[in-house]
């Protein structure tokens, strides 16, 4: 866009620098799968509870990709946080054994777009 072409030189190189970003992983024990509400080329989407919290969310879970791919998609999720229509990333977590990344974003109801056309 014309309008944005220099919007990054305002910004601090943190804010666009992911190939230096490291992610903090946690642990997955707090949430348990209820149900898997998609899929994608790069993830399977689950539907899930935060048992701590007690409180409903979504659970992207990662197919195997390079790393610099999930670093950019996390650094990119945390710079718009806060923004308009945009999903929150809650946590960022991975199976001690298997290695598999995933994030865990805020549950949101909405109605299945085939419904809605």
């Amino acid at each position: 866009s014309r309008v944005y072409t220099d919007v990054i030189l305002s910004k601090p190189k943190d804010y666009w620098d992911y190939e230096n970003f490291n992610v903090t992983w946690g642990k997955q024990d707090p949430y348990q799968l209820v149900r898997k509400i998609g899929r994608g080329k790069y993830s399977e989407v689950f539907e899930a509870v935060d048992v701590v919290r007690q409180k409903k969310c979504v659970v992207k879970i990662l197919k195997p990709v390079k790393k610099k791919k999930i670093t950019r998609e996390v650094k990119i999720l945390q710079n718009l946080r806060g923004g308009p229509n945009i999903i929150q990333l809650h946590d960022m977590v991975m199976d001690p054994h298997a290695k598999t990344p995933s994030l865990i974003f805020e549950h949101v109801n909405n109605t299945d777009f085939k419904v809605l056309y």
